[in-house]
């Protein structure tokens, strides 16, 4: 074999992945189209926010990059959610938009066992035929490379045989002046692999400079802490910062979508891809929210060295001339130069429900898929996924078992459940709504849940290592010193003589502990009973439609998922309570 992993793709999965699996000790080659766009942050420039917070911190707490690459290049940070209780809080941080991809692509060229390679990857090698007999051995690249390798982890992004929108104008691109790679949908959908179509956009980026903000809500940067766990507050406090701005759309920015909707290539039909519900373009927010005489749109900066602004709420895939239209009739940008327009991104992803909880296909040994190509949206799920593919590729190749977190665990375990159990038919989004536990999963929580499982890998190093431990010291010796003192007398006023020279940040995280561990204990019990559930293991090769007593329903979603466990059955859709004590009864068995 050429390398023992070939990681196809340089997004926030295609990062992750390949350094998951290259730090494990295993030889990895990260192919890309373009080396000098690896780690670009395509949409908005920014890391976290409800639930994508938790996640970032979550990869971070496993071994993974994201958390340390946002901390050395964040230009603003805010903990959104302040107002509401600390389960749905999460921080968020402007990143620097070239200042990342360039500090990512320094951490892949210095990792030892991982190198770059520029090509598209147009096709599968394949040994054997129908699961579980069939494995990947390697790749075909577009000028002709045939790279061998015992695993391949494919995160494309949009870029799988992606097509870019603007009104009447399309082009196939996985970004806006990017080519797309053409041939590996066409190869996966040859292979069997189910494959759709879903569609995503992004807003025009602004000139700063012909924006008048004196007419604009200002947002200054909270002060900076930073995601990763195994850093100081130190690390982040001389960053500089920049603020954010809320202006609004009217009644004319309305007026003139409705009368050009007609030129939209969504609503004209050109678009066949699904987008996300919870994150429409301003149309969509216009043609469906028609009472509504106003959005927020909030100018962001995307660098400290670049002039462009970002319209988060605004992202459109109208005609230039409209979006040019509509965007001068927004308070403050009368005289705005439009930079970059706003497009659709219609792009093809592979269903999940084709994927064990490891993300390794069911039908192709050694392959596993991470990020978009899974149908998810967002730079955290698909650092998530990335993290969870890496290890995964790497156990697989040891001969161990698969490393998976349950949804009481992380809320990287309720992303993978959820894609690999109930499957998406539309780009997926992680929300605190999600997650069943999610008292359990505060984002301050993440490396006290997961850093020894990081561990456990040996993603998580010495260094990494020597800090948790010391740091779980002091926060049982924090814990102690409140245990001895009334609450109330200590809730008032955390840095009395008692907890002096500890960091604030322990403090708060040993006080949201002692308030809410009544309700923890109480989430702690009930995931007990489903891990009870989790524990009955079922043989994903069952043959379900053999099964007599099981709903016509329940064999149909069965045979789809391929179950590794009764639990995982119970939240299949369509799967019911009969059925699962069959199921129970037949493994006991």
């Amino acid at each position: 074999m050429d390398y023992d992993t070939i990681v196809i793709g340089g997004g926030h999965a295609g990062i992750e992945a390949s350094l998951a699996v290259s730090r494990l000790g295993f030889s990895t080659l990260l192919i890309t189209q373009n080396p000098d766009r690896i780690g670009t942050l395509s949409c908005n420039p920014a890391i976290g926010g409800l639930s994508k917070g938790n996640l970032v911190r979550e990869v971070d707490a496993l071994g993974g990059e994201m958390g340390r690459l946002t901390d050395a290049t964040m230009i603003q940070y805010r903990v959104l959610n302040r107002s509401r209780g600390p389960a749905v809080q999460a921080p968020r941080a402007q990143a620097d938009k070239h200042a990342y991809p360039s500090a990512a692509r320094r951490v892949l060229e210095q990792q030892k066992n991982l190198t770059i390679f520029m090509d598209t990857v147009t096709d599968l090698i394949i040994e054997g035929a129908n699961p579980p007999a069939a494995k990947v051995t390697g790749v075909i690249t577009m000028r002709g490379h045939r790279i061998t390798a015992r695993t391949v982890i494919l995160a494309a992004g949009t870029f799988m045989e992606g097509k870019i929108f603007i009104g009447e104008y399309d082009a196939q691109n996985g970004r806006l002046g990017e080519p797309s790679a053409l041939g590996l949908g066409a190869s996966m959908r040859r292979l069997g692999f189910p494959v759709g179509r879903l569609k995503t956009g992004t807003p025009a980026r602004l000139a700063g400079n012909t924006i008048d903000y004196s007419v604009m809500e200002k947002q200054e940067s909270e002060e900076m802490r930073p995601f990763s766990f195994f850093a100081t507050s130190d690390s982040v406090a001389d960053r500089p910062s920049l603020p954010c701005w809320v202006t609004y759309t009217n009644t004319r920015t309305h007026e003139i979508i409705r009368t050009n909707i007609s030129r939209s290539p969504l609503y004209g039909g050109k678009i066949i891809g699904t987008g996300a519900r919870y994150c429409p373009s301003i149309e969509d927010k216009v043609m469906r929210f028609s009472h509504r005489e106003r959005h927020h749109v909030f100018i962001e900066p995307e660098g400290l060295l670049t002039n462009e602004m970002y319209m988060n709420g605004a992202s459109s895939s109208l005609p230039e001339d409209v979006q040019s239209d509509f965007i001068h009739s927004i308070k403050g940008l009368e005289q705005a130069h439009i930079v970059r327009p706003g497009y659709a991104v219609e792009y093809d992803y592979i269903d999940p429900l084709d994927l064990f909880p490891s993300l390794e296909s069911k039908r192709l040994s050694g392959f596993f898929t991470a990020g978009q190509t899974n149908g998810s949206s967002g730079y955290e799920e698909a650092a998530a996924q990335g993290i969870i593919a890496g290890i995964n590729a790497a156990m697989k190749m040891r001969g161990q078992p698969p490393f998976i977190l349950g949804r009481a665990e992380a809320y990287i375990g309720v992303l993978v459940d959820d894609l690999t159990t109930l499957g998406t038919k539309e780009p997926y989004r992680m929300f605190t709504s999600r997650a069943e536990h999610r008292l359990m999963l505060r984002h301050d929580t993440a490396d006290t849940r997961l850093t020894p499982r990081g561990r456990e890998t040996g993603l998580v190093d010495d260094s990494r290592w020597e800090r948790f431990v010391e740091k779980t010291k002091k926060l049982d010796e924090v814990k102690e010193l409140i245990a001895k003192r009334k609450a109330d007398s200590v809730s008032g006023n955390a840095r009395d003589e008692a907890l002096a020279g500890y960091p604030a940040e322990l403090v708060e995280r040993a006080l949201l502990d002692k308030k809410y561990e009544g309700y923890i204990e109480k989430e702690i019990r009930f995931a007990a009973k489903a891990a009870k559930m989790d524990a009955i293991k079922l043989d994903p090769s069952t043959d379900y439609s053999a099964i007599n007593g099981l709903s016509a329903e329940a064999k149909e979603k069965l045979v789809s998922v391929k179950p590794l466990n009764v639990g995982q059955a119970a939240r299949i859709p369509g799967v019911r309570q009969g059925d699962i004590a069959l199921l129970i009864i037949r493994a006991r068995k």
